[in-house]
């Protein structure tokens, strides 16, 4: 017979060690990006400092992009400890598992995703 409850602490762990794993290697990837913008050259000729400056802009959206990630991870496992994980915040129903499987830190079910895509849509017009 099944049990919900045992499923349900199963999934919830299951989520909890990927987040924990995501924002593990979310930090490191943090790091690794600040070492390269530390570590860049101003010098050369006109063509050397463009590219430089290329490449710090990709590294500065990226962490950028990793703070955001690191963000949600946090909040993730904040929701986890306060009971609250695993409800849409659009339409307060339960998260699909494939989808809490798949994207731990995601704080939309499908329906909700979609409500909130189309509102989006609907404002930028």
């Amino acid at each position: 017979m099944r049990d919900p409850d045992r499923e349900s602490k199963e999934l919830l762990g299951l989520c909890r060690a990927k987040l924990i794993e995501a924002r593990a290697e979310a930090l490191n990837r943090l790091m690794s990006l600040r070492g390269a913008l530390s570590q860049q050259e101003r010098g050369g000729d006109e063509v050397d400092q463009s590219v430089g400056l290329l490449e710090e802009n990709n590294n500065l959206t990226l962490t950028h992009r990793l703070r955001v990630h690191l963000f949600e991870i946090d909040s993730a496992l904040a929701r986890i400890e306060l009971g609250h994980y695993g409800l849409c915040e659009e339409t307060g129903e339960p998260i699909e598992p494939q989808r809490l499987l798949a994207l731990p830190w995601t704080r939309l079910s499908i329906e909700g995703a979609e409500i909130r895509e189309s509102l989006n849509r609907g404002y930028s017009r």
